[in-house]
This record gives C-alpha cells, sequence and structure tokens, in this order.
C-alpha cells in the first residue's frame, strides 16, 4: 500500500512539474480585451451591470454561512472531531470560504467598471480559495501534515500567479499562463486525488459534484452571449457566479454530513478510480 501511495505521489508530482514546465516555456498569453465586454449591460438603480455586480451576493452569503459552520465547531470542539480528525485540517477551508466572501466584494467591484486593474481583485481571492481547497483534499486523502505544511505554500503560489500576472499587463507583456495554470491544474490535482486516493470521510464523492458545478459555471461563462440571448433574463457571466456558489455550498452540505471512516483516523490509502 505504501509503495503503491508513493508511486502516485511521484507521478502526480511529475504532473505538476510538467504543467509547470508548459507553463513557463509557451509563449505568454495576454488577457484578451474582450474579455471585459459581458453579454448582460443593463443598468438598474444607478447600478452598471446590475446583474453581474448584484449575483456576487451568492458568494458573500455561502462564505459567511462557511464561516459560521467552523466557528461554531470551533467552540464546540467535541463537534470538531466529528467533521475533522485533526482540527488542523479545518484550516484550509476556513481561508476556502473567506476567500469566497471576499469574492464577493472583489468581483463586485470588478463589474462596475471592468478592465485589467479592477480584475486582479477578482482572481486574488479566487486563486487562493483554489488552492485553500487543494490543500484540504491533500489532507484528506494524502497525509494532514502534507496539505497543512503546503498550505501557506499554495496559497502563496495561487496569489503570486495573480500579482504576476497584473504586473506583466502593466509591462506590456501581458502573460496568463502561470494564473491559467494554477486555476485549472489545482482542480485537476483535487479530480486526480479524489479518483486515486480514499478519502478518511463519508461523503467522499461530493467533490465530483461540485467540480461539476465549476465545470458548468466555465462553460456558462463561455456561452455568456449565446445564454443571454435566449430571453434577456440572465447571461452566462451571472449564471456562473450563480453556478459557482452553488459549488461551494457543495462543499459546505459535505462538511455538516460527513463522519470520519472507521479506522480511517490514520493516514488514508490509495485506491483505484472508485467513488469513495
Amino acid at each position: 500500500m505504501e509503495d503503491r501511495m508513493r508511486s502516485r505521489l511521484w507521478w502526480l508530482g511529475i504532473l505538476s512539474g510538467g504543467m509547470f514546465l508548459i507553463a513557463a516555456i509557451v509563449p505568454p498569453i495576454p488577457q484578451p480585451l474582450k474579455y471585459h465586454q459581458f453579454a448582460d449591460a443593463r443598468a438598474y438603480f444607478g447600478i452598471p451591470n446590475f446583474l453581474n455586480v448584484f449575483s456576487n451576493i451568492a458568494f458573500l452569503f455561502v462564505g459567511i454561512a462557511g464561516l459560521k459552520f467552523l466557528l461554531i465547531l470551533r467552540a464546540g470542539r467535541s463537534q470538531v472531531a466529528e467533521v475533522f480528525i485533526e482540527s488542523r485540517e479545518r484550516w484550509p477551508y476556513l481561508i476556502l470560504f473567506l476567500s469566497v466572501a471576499m469574492t464577493c466584494f472583489g468581483s463586485g467591484y470588478y463589474h462596475l467598471m471592468p478592465d485589467n486593474d479592477r480584475l486582479m481583485w477578482d482572481r486574488l481571492p479566487i486563486a487562493i480559495g483554489i488552492t485553500a481547497l487543494l490543500a484540504a483534499a491533500l489532507n484528506e486523502r494524502v497525509n494532514p501534515k502534507l496539505g497543512s505544511r503546503l498550505l501557506p505554500v499554495l496559497i502563496t503560489i495561487g496569489a503570486g500567479t495573480v500579482v504576476h500576472w497584473h504586473w506583466s499587463e502593466q509591462h506590456g507583456v501581458g502573460n496568463l499562463n502561470f494564473y491559467v495554470f494554477v486555476q485549472f491544474y489545482s482542480l485537476l490535482a483535487v479530480l486526480l486525488l479524489a479518483i486515486f486516493f480514499r478519502s478518511r470521510y463519508t461523503r467522499g464523492a461530493d467533490i465530483y459534484v461540485v467540480l461539476t458545478f465549476y465545470g458548468f459555471a466555465k462553460l456558462a461563462e463561455l456561452e455568456d452571449q449565446e445564454i443571454y440571448d435566449l430571453g434577456h433574463l440572465i447571461s452566462g457571466h451571472t449564471a456562473k457566479h450563480l453556478l459557482a456558489a452553488a459549488g461551494v455550498y457543495c462543499i459546505l452540505h459535505m462538511l455538516g454530513k460527513r463522519e470520519p471512516l472507521p479506522g480511517k483516523q490514520e493516514r488514508p490509502g490509495p485506491r483505484v478510480a472508485r467513488l469513495s
């Protein structure tokens, strides 16, 4: 078992290094200016791009709900043991829900007047939240020591890619490569961890629902105009916000329902492409 786990971790590490190398050597990808041209620019109550701005409140609600849940656990230590085998496993989720709540303000600020400078404040909490989710997956499926030690490293890398992208745009050599690497590869890594490593908790398969919501959110973002043209009720980008917030709510629901698996209080073992 230990050899199989070690082997899979090596392959995951090699894949991570390879993807980072690709991001480093491919030509820089600048931020397309048309990205800021959203389908629904309607103003209500004097607020431009109202629905793209207002829909961010979903992130605030679910972020606060997640923080409240975790803080209540902190007050009742017996409840912590029911949700987290080790109390330090709570930290990635605290950072995740805090970053989701902050996304409401960063994304709302951006959509009031979309441009590259404001987009940085939209992307910063997103990058932090995604890397925190990866640390949580490492805690639960590989080793709590590994996820806890990598948490500050992953958050720094995630935030650093956003700062690097913004700096590159300001210097006329826009480079999205590393931000794209962190956002999409982090979620791919979470998926691979779910497939090949057994969770120490029940409801481990809920992560597939979370990733599915995120996938639909990205699809809605790409089909912004097409969704808006269906009836001018809601645009794809507004739908993206709501779908992404629903995915985060699934994480909160998972935490509220799960329990440690019998005999999994120690290091979790690997598995082969099977839902937990």
